[in-house]
Protein backbone atom coordinates (compact mmCIF):
# COMPACT_ATOMS: atom_id res chain seq x y z
CA UNK A 1 0.00 0.00 0.00
CA UNK A 2 2.62 2.54 0.83
CA UNK A 3 4.24 1.69 -2.47
CA UNK A 4 1.54 2.55 -4.62
CA UNK A 5 0.36 5.30 -2.59
CA UNK A 6 4.02 6.92 -3.55
CA UNK A 7 3.20 6.07 -7.25
CA UNK A 8 0.24 7.63 -6.29
CA UNK A 9 1.52 11.21 -5.25
CA UNK A 10 4.98 11.03 -7.74
CA UNK A 11 1.90 10.79 -10.63
CA UNK A 12 -0.25 13.57 -8.72
CA UNK A 13 2.82 15.99 -9.25
CA UNK A 14 3.30 14.85 -12.87
CA UNK A 15 -0.09 16.21 -13.55
CA UNK A 16 0.00 19.33 -12.09
CA UNK A 17 2.86 20.22 -13.41
CA UNK A 18 1.31 19.54 -16.72
CA UNK A 19 -1.73 21.31 -16.15
CA UNK A 20 0.70 24.32 -14.30
CA UNK A 21 2.54 24.32 -17.62
CA UNK A 22 -0.85 24.40 -19.83
CA UNK A 23 -2.41 27.23 -17.79
CA UNK A 24 1.13 29.23 -17.94
CA UNK A 25 1.38 28.77 -21.57
CA UNK A 26 -2.19 29.92 -22.09
CA UNK A 27 -1.49 32.94 -19.79
CA UNK A 28 0.83 34.43 -22.43
CA UNK A 29 -1.78 34.09 -24.80
CA UNK A 30 -5.03 35.80 -23.79
CA UNK A 31 -3.30 39.12 -23.79
CA UNK A 32 -0.96 41.60 -22.83
CA UNK A 33 -0.89 42.05 -19.35
CA UNK A 34 0.01 45.69 -19.60
CA UNK A 35 -2.72 46.43 -21.03
CA UNK A 36 -5.06 45.27 -18.19
CA UNK A 37 -2.44 47.02 -15.04
CA UNK A 38 -2.03 50.22 -17.27
CA UNK A 39 -4.30 50.43 -19.89
CA UNK A 40 -3.40 52.62 -23.00
CA UNK A 41 -2.32 55.38 -21.99
CA UNK A 42 1.20 54.83 -21.09
CA UNK A 43 3.97 55.68 -23.29
CA UNK A 44 5.71 52.96 -25.01
CA UNK A 45 9.10 53.39 -23.51
CA UNK A 46 7.17 53.40 -19.77
CA UNK A 47 5.76 49.96 -21.24
CA UNK A 48 8.92 48.02 -22.14
CA UNK A 49 10.66 49.42 -18.74
CA UNK A 50 7.35 47.50 -17.05
CA UNK A 51 7.64 44.71 -18.91
CA UNK A 52 11.97 44.11 -18.40
CA UNK A 53 10.95 44.85 -14.22
CA UNK A 54 8.09 42.11 -14.54
CA UNK A 55 10.04 39.61 -16.47
CA UNK A 56 7.83 39.47 -19.27
CA UNK A 57 11.09 39.43 -21.82
CA UNK A 58 12.97 36.56 -20.00
CA UNK A 59 12.86 33.55 -22.09
CA UNK A 60 9.50 31.21 -21.92
CA UNK A 61 11.55 28.62 -19.05
CA UNK A 62 12.76 31.81 -17.44
CA UNK A 63 8.92 32.66 -17.03
CA UNK A 64 7.76 29.59 -16.02
CA UNK A 65 9.81 28.62 -13.70
CA UNK A 66 9.25 31.64 -11.94
CA UNK A 67 6.00 31.27 -11.79
CA UNK A 68 6.09 27.37 -10.74
CA UNK A 69 8.72 28.75 -7.71
CA UNK A 70 5.89 31.92 -6.51
CA UNK A 71 2.89 28.88 -7.20
CA UNK A 72 4.57 26.71 -4.92
CA UNK A 73 4.02 29.32 -2.18
CA UNK A 74 0.21 29.44 -2.80
CA UNK A 75 1.31 32.99 -5.31
CA UNK A 76 -0.64 32.34 -8.76
CA UNK A 77 -1.06 35.83 -9.60
CA UNK A 78 -2.76 39.09 -8.57
CA UNK A 79 -6.23 39.38 -10.64
CA UNK A 80 -6.83 42.10 -12.72
CA UNK A 81 -10.02 42.97 -11.86
CA UNK A 82 -10.44 42.28 -7.82
CA UNK A 83 -6.49 43.97 -7.15
CA UNK A 84 -5.77 41.19 -4.98
CA UNK A 85 -4.43 37.59 -4.61
CA UNK A 86 -6.14 35.09 -7.61
CA UNK A 87 -6.19 31.98 -5.19
CA UNK A 88 -7.71 34.78 -2.09
CA UNK A 89 -10.33 35.59 -4.67
CA UNK A 90 -11.04 31.72 -5.70
CA UNK A 91 -11.08 30.61 -1.74
CA UNK A 92 -13.56 32.86 -0.93
CA UNK A 93 -15.69 31.30 -3.91
CA UNK A 94 -14.43 27.90 -2.96
CA UNK A 95 -16.78 27.15 -0.61
CA UNK A 96 -20.34 27.82 -2.72
CA UNK A 97 -19.32 25.65 -4.66
CA UNK A 98 -18.20 22.64 -3.26
CA UNK A 99 -21.64 22.85 -0.66
CA UNK A 100 -23.22 22.67 -4.15
CA UNK A 101 -21.13 19.66 -5.18
CA UNK A 102 -21.48 18.43 -2.13
CA UNK A 103 -25.23 18.72 -1.83
CA UNK A 104 -25.40 17.30 -5.58
CA UNK A 105 -23.69 14.32 -4.20
CA UNK A 106 -25.87 13.20 -1.62
CA UNK A 107 -28.92 13.24 -4.14
CA UNK A 108 -26.37 10.95 -6.25
CA UNK A 109 -25.78 8.62 -3.54
CA UNK A 110 -28.40 8.50 -1.79
CA UNK A 111 -30.53 7.86 -4.74
CA UNK A 112 -28.79 6.03 -7.19
CA UNK A 113 -27.95 3.02 -4.92
CA UNK A 114 -31.11 2.48 -3.60
CA UNK A 115 -32.91 2.48 -7.46
CA UNK A 116 -30.24 0.44 -9.28
CA UNK A 117 -29.91 -2.11 -6.46
CA UNK A 118 -34.22 -2.26 -7.45
CA UNK A 119 -33.65 -2.11 -10.56
CA UNK A 120 -31.56 -5.32 -10.71
CA UNK A 121 -33.13 -7.19 -8.51
CA UNK A 122 -36.94 -6.28 -10.50
CA UNK A 123 -36.12 -5.74 -13.53
CA UNK A 124 -39.07 -6.61 -15.37
CA UNK A 125 -41.31 -4.36 -12.47
CA UNK A 126 -43.24 -1.26 -14.14
CA UNK A 127 -41.29 0.65 -11.80
CA UNK A 128 -38.29 -0.29 -12.76
CA UNK A 129 -39.17 0.46 -16.41
CA UNK A 130 -40.14 4.07 -15.42
CA UNK A 131 -36.61 4.71 -14.14
CA UNK A 132 -35.32 3.38 -16.55
CA UNK A 133 -36.92 5.37 -19.16
CA UNK A 134 -36.81 8.47 -17.17
CA UNK A 135 -32.53 7.85 -16.67
CA UNK A 136 -32.75 7.99 -20.41
CA UNK A 137 -34.09 11.54 -20.62
CA UNK A 138 -32.13 12.80 -17.86
CA UNK A 139 -29.19 12.26 -19.48
CA UNK A 140 -30.28 13.48 -22.84
CA UNK A 141 -31.31 16.81 -21.05
CA UNK A 142 -28.86 19.74 -20.51
CA UNK A 143 -28.21 20.36 -17.26
CA UNK A 144 -28.78 24.17 -17.83
CA UNK A 145 -32.00 23.53 -19.65
CA UNK A 146 -32.85 21.26 -16.57
CA UNK A 147 -31.74 24.45 -14.55
CA UNK A 148 -34.05 26.46 -16.15
CA UNK A 149 -37.34 24.26 -16.01
CA UNK A 150 -36.90 23.86 -12.55
CA UNK A 151 -37.04 28.02 -11.85
CA UNK A 152 -39.41 28.16 -14.16
CA UNK A 153 -42.12 25.43 -12.43
CA UNK A 154 -40.91 25.69 -8.70
CA UNK A 155 -40.01 28.90 -8.57
CA UNK A 156 -42.47 31.19 -11.24
CA UNK A 157 -44.85 28.80 -11.03
CA UNK A 158 -45.38 27.08 -7.83
CA UNK A 159 -43.49 29.53 -5.41
CA UNK A 160 -41.91 26.90 -3.80
CA UNK A 161 -38.13 27.88 -3.63
CA UNK A 162 -35.72 30.77 -4.91
CA UNK A 163 -34.40 30.91 -8.05
CA UNK A 164 -30.95 32.53 -7.30
CA UNK A 165 -28.71 33.50 -4.94
CA UNK A 166 -27.53 31.38 -1.17
CA UNK A 167 -29.60 33.03 0.86
CA UNK A 168 -28.56 33.29 4.31
CA UNK A 169 -25.30 31.80 5.30
CA UNK A 170 -23.25 31.43 8.49
CA UNK A 171 -19.87 32.04 9.15
CA UNK A 172 -17.75 28.93 10.17
CA UNK A 173 -14.03 29.58 9.42
CA UNK A 174 -11.45 31.55 7.13
CA UNK A 175 -13.40 32.39 4.11
CA UNK A 176 -15.98 29.27 4.87
CA UNK A 177 -19.70 30.63 4.74
CA UNK A 178 -22.63 27.62 4.86
CA UNK A 179 -25.50 26.78 3.92
CA UNK A 180 -26.27 24.24 5.76
CA UNK A 181 -26.76 25.57 9.21
CA UNK A 182 -29.97 27.83 8.26
CA UNK A 183 -33.39 26.59 6.53
CA UNK A 184 -32.78 29.50 4.05
CA UNK A 185 -29.58 28.55 2.96
CA UNK A 186 -31.26 24.50 3.19
CA UNK A 187 -33.95 26.27 0.66
CA UNK A 188 -31.52 28.23 -2.16
CA UNK A 189 -29.26 25.39 -2.32
CA UNK A 190 -31.93 22.24 -3.04
CA UNK A 191 -32.73 23.33 -6.51
CA UNK A 192 -29.05 23.87 -7.45
CA UNK A 193 -28.02 20.44 -5.98
CA UNK A 194 -30.91 18.64 -7.92
CA UNK A 195 -30.18 20.66 -11.71
CA UNK A 196 -26.21 19.45 -10.94
CA UNK A 197 -27.14 16.10 -10.08
CA UNK A 198 -29.48 15.52 -12.74
CA UNK A 199 -26.67 14.16 -15.14
CA UNK A 200 -24.93 12.23 -13.03
CA UNK A 201 -27.85 10.26 -11.28
CA UNK A 202 -28.92 8.41 -14.27
CA UNK A 203 -25.51 7.62 -15.33
CA UNK A 204 -25.00 6.17 -11.71
CA UNK A 205 -28.53 4.47 -11.65
CA UNK A 206 -27.97 2.70 -15.53
CA UNK A 207 -24.28 1.81 -13.77
CA UNK A 208 -25.38 0.38 -10.50
CA UNK A 209 -27.86 -1.77 -12.71
CA UNK A 210 -25.70 -3.50 -14.35
CA UNK A 211 -22.70 -3.96 -12.25
CA UNK A 212 -25.72 -5.64 -9.95
CA UNK A 213 -26.95 -7.77 -12.45
CA UNK A 214 -23.63 -9.23 -13.77
CA UNK A 215 -22.90 -9.77 -10.19
CA UNK A 216 -26.14 -11.67 -9.18
CA UNK A 217 -25.27 -13.78 -12.36
CA UNK A 218 -22.15 -15.31 -10.49
CA UNK A 219 -21.09 -18.32 -8.57
CA UNK A 220 -21.02 -17.51 -5.39
CA UNK A 221 -24.45 -15.73 -5.40
CA UNK A 222 -25.89 -18.61 -6.56
CA UNK A 223 -24.22 -20.41 -3.87
CA UNK A 224 -25.42 -18.18 -1.78
CA UNK A 225 -28.85 -18.53 -2.48
CA UNK A 226 -28.21 -22.71 -2.34
CA UNK A 227 -26.94 -22.19 1.10
CA UNK A 228 -30.61 -20.76 2.32
CA UNK A 229 -29.01 -17.14 3.14
CA UNK A 230 -31.88 -14.50 3.45
CA UNK A 231 -32.13 -12.64 0.45
CA UNK A 232 -31.93 -9.26 1.35
CA UNK A 233 -28.50 -10.58 3.22
CA UNK A 234 -27.36 -11.61 -0.05
CA UNK A 235 -28.52 -8.31 -2.38
CA UNK A 236 -27.29 -5.73 0.53
CA UNK A 237 -24.78 -7.22 1.91
CA UNK A 238 -22.65 -10.11 -0.54
CA UNK A 239 -23.20 -8.65 -3.80
CA UNK A 240 -23.89 -4.93 -3.05
CA UNK A 241 -19.91 -4.92 -2.05
CA UNK A 242 -18.42 -6.02 -4.94
CA UNK A 243 -21.25 -3.96 -7.63
CA UNK A 244 -19.61 -0.41 -5.75
CA UNK A 245 -16.54 -1.51 -5.91
CA UNK A 246 -16.34 -0.10 -9.57
CA UNK A 247 -18.91 2.87 -9.19
CA UNK A 248 -16.27 4.01 -6.33
CA UNK A 249 -13.80 4.42 -9.13
CA UNK A 250 -16.01 6.05 -11.91
CA UNK A 251 -17.90 7.65 -9.12
CA UNK A 252 -14.89 9.64 -7.76
CA UNK A 253 -14.07 10.74 -11.11
CA UNK A 254 -16.87 11.90 -12.16
CA UNK A 255 -17.52 13.96 -8.25
CA UNK A 256 -14.56 15.51 -9.25
CA UNK A 257 -15.65 16.58 -12.92
CA UNK A 258 -18.78 18.50 -11.24
CA UNK A 259 -16.79 20.89 -9.84
CA UNK A 260 -16.25 21.89 -13.17
CA UNK A 261 -19.61 21.35 -14.50
CA UNK A 262 -20.60 23.60 -11.80
CA UNK A 263 -20.26 26.61 -14.31
CA UNK A 264 -23.62 26.12 -16.10
CA UNK A 265 -25.63 25.52 -13.00
CA UNK A 266 -23.68 28.39 -11.09
CA UNK A 267 -24.74 30.73 -13.77
CA UNK A 268 -28.44 30.02 -14.53
CA UNK A 269 -29.07 29.90 -10.45
CA UNK A 270 -26.84 33.27 -9.87
CA UNK A 271 -24.79 30.68 -7.51
CA UNK A 272 -21.63 32.55 -6.13
CA UNK A 273 -19.35 30.27 -6.77
CA UNK A 274 -16.15 29.41 -8.41
CA UNK A 275 -17.86 28.38 -11.69
CA UNK A 276 -19.71 31.80 -12.28
CA UNK A 277 -16.50 33.75 -10.67
CA UNK A 278 -14.41 31.95 -13.79
CA UNK A 279 -17.11 32.81 -16.84
CA UNK A 280 -16.52 36.30 -15.20
CA UNK A 281 -12.98 36.25 -15.70
CA UNK A 282 -12.92 35.20 -19.17
CA UNK A 283 -15.50 37.92 -20.03
CA UNK A 284 -13.26 40.53 -18.41
CA UNK A 285 -9.71 38.37 -19.91
CA UNK A 286 -8.65 38.32 -16.00
CA UNK A 287 -5.56 36.15 -17.04
CA UNK A 288 -4.00 34.94 -13.44
CA UNK A 289 -7.64 34.06 -11.96
CA UNK A 290 -8.43 32.13 -15.06
CA UNK A 291 -4.82 30.31 -14.87
CA UNK A 292 -5.72 29.89 -10.94
CA UNK A 293 -9.15 28.39 -11.76
CA UNK A 294 -7.84 25.70 -13.80
CA UNK A 295 -4.56 24.74 -11.57
CA UNK A 296 -7.13 24.96 -8.63
CA UNK A 297 -9.66 22.61 -10.56
CA UNK A 298 -7.08 20.29 -11.72
CA UNK A 299 -5.99 19.93 -7.95
CA UNK A 300 -9.26 19.13 -6.99
CA UNK A 301 -9.62 16.75 -9.11
CA UNK A 302 -6.26 15.12 -9.00
CA UNK A 303 -6.60 14.72 -4.71
CA UNK A 304 -10.15 13.03 -5.50
CA UNK A 305 -8.89 10.86 -7.98
CA UNK A 306 -6.17 9.62 -5.92
CA UNK A 307 -8.46 9.20 -2.61
CA UNK A 308 -10.54 7.50 -4.86
CA UNK A 309 -7.79 5.00 -6.03
CA UNK A 310 -6.87 4.44 -2.42
CA UNK A 311 -10.35 3.67 -1.07
CA UNK A 312 -10.79 1.29 -3.94
CA UNK A 313 -7.79 -0.66 -3.16
CA UNK A 314 -8.90 -0.84 0.64
CA UNK A 315 -12.55 -1.72 -0.27
CA UNK A 316 -11.00 -4.33 -2.25
CA UNK A 317 -7.96 -6.05 0.09
CA UNK A 318 -7.29 -8.74 -2.93
CA UNK A 319 -6.02 -6.38 -5.69
CA UNK A 320 -2.75 -5.92 -5.36
CA UNK A 321 -2.14 -2.35 -5.38
CA UNK A 322 1.38 -2.13 -5.84
CA UNK A 323 1.44 -3.91 -9.02
CA UNK A 324 -1.44 -1.53 -10.54
CA UNK A 325 -0.34 0.47 -13.48
CA UNK A 326 -2.72 3.21 -12.96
Amino acid sequence: MFAYLVKRVLQAIAVMLAISLIGFAIQGNLGDPLRELVGQSVSEETRQQLREQLGLNDPFLVQYTRFLGNALQGDLGTSYFFKEPALDVILKKLPATLELVFGATLLIVGLSVPLGVFTAIRPNAILSRIIMAVSIVGISIPVFLTAILMIYLFSVELGWAPSFGRGETVHVIGYWDTNFLTADGWAHIVMPSIALSSIMLPMFIRLIRAEMLEVLQSEYVRFAKAKGIAPWRIYFVHALKNTLLPVITVGGVQIGTMVAYTILTETVFSWPGMGAMFLEAVNRVDTPLIVAYLIVVGFIFVVTNTIVDLIYGLANPTVKLARMGA
